[in-house]
């Protein structure tokens, strides 16, 4: 009994520790006062001039340009992802163990190396970062999330059943598409939503690899207003912590 109330205490400590700061900004987010913790009365002035003032069409921009990087690097990582595992599945086993090992690594790397290693890419090459820059770097550490997801399907998998497929005379494509791409969809529906929030959710390795061409996503619009000691930081982030949680609970269907 003892055991059991102190594993839930532990739980909702942990829940507590990780969900306090996102409803403090909540809380403050509806007063005047530019400091977060100096309460000035209730008010839904930041709110209403984020979305009417001169920050509106920053913040809009900002908000279409995170959802066009996170949507077209989930659809690509997810092709990406899917097609590799399909490829590492087939493998040796000690092969096999040595890719997984390898696709393991960006999931295990700090996001600001992963940053800084794509920016000096990028740079090495000369390629002018910005919009696709952005787009390719997520691909890069999305896919092996996807990867990861799909895998487990494909293990699961009876392999009869494909090697029946093409004994009966279908070509490997099509046995492909209406055997193994049906019994590993639901990895890949989870890859790529895992994608959306990872893409959503990242702000060191585009910070790093955005450019100067003016672009900006929603995380480094928070960024940049809260350097400047903007108050519409705090109204920004309960938006962003909505899309963010949002799609990881969407996420963990």
């Amino acid at each position: 009994m003892m055991q059991k109330l102190l594993a839930k205490s532990y739980l909702w400590v942990l829940l507590v520790l990780l969900y306090a700061p996102v409803a403090v900004i909540m809380v403050f987010s509806f007063t005047e006062a530019k400091v977060l913790g100096n309460w000035s009365g209730f008010s839904t002035r930041l709110y209403t001039s984020l979305f009417t003032g001169g920050a509106h069409h920053s913040l809009v921009s900002a908000l279409w340009n995170t959802f066009l990087i996170a949507f077209v690097a989930a659809t690509v990582s997810t092709v990406l992802g899917s097609i590799a595992a399909i490829g590492i599945f087939n493998l040796k086993a000690r092969a096999r163990q040595t890719v997984g090992f390898l696709n393991s690594i960006p999931m295990l790397n700090a996001d600001i190396i992963t940053g800084i290693s794509l920016f000096l890419l990028f740079v090495t090459f000369g390629i002018s970062q910005g919009l696709t820059t952005v787009i390719l770097a997520h691909i890069t550490f999305c896919t092996p999330y996807v990867v990861l997801s799909v895998l487990p399907r494909l293990k699961q998998m009876n392999p009869n059943v494909y090697e029946a497929a093409l004994d009966l005379g279908a070509t490997p494509f099509y046995a492909l598409r209406k055997i193994i791409f049906p019994e590993i969809r639901p990895g890949m529906i989870s890859g790529f939503i895992l994608s959306l929030t990872l893409s959503i959710d990242d702000f060191a390795v585009t910070i790093f690899t955005i450019g100067n061409e003016g672009l900006e996503t929603l995380s480094t619009y928070i960024y940049a207003d809260a350097r400047k000691g903007g108050a519409y930081t705090r109204a920004a982030s309960v938006i962003y912590h909505h899309f963010r949680y949002g799609a990881a609970a969407v996420a963990g269907y």
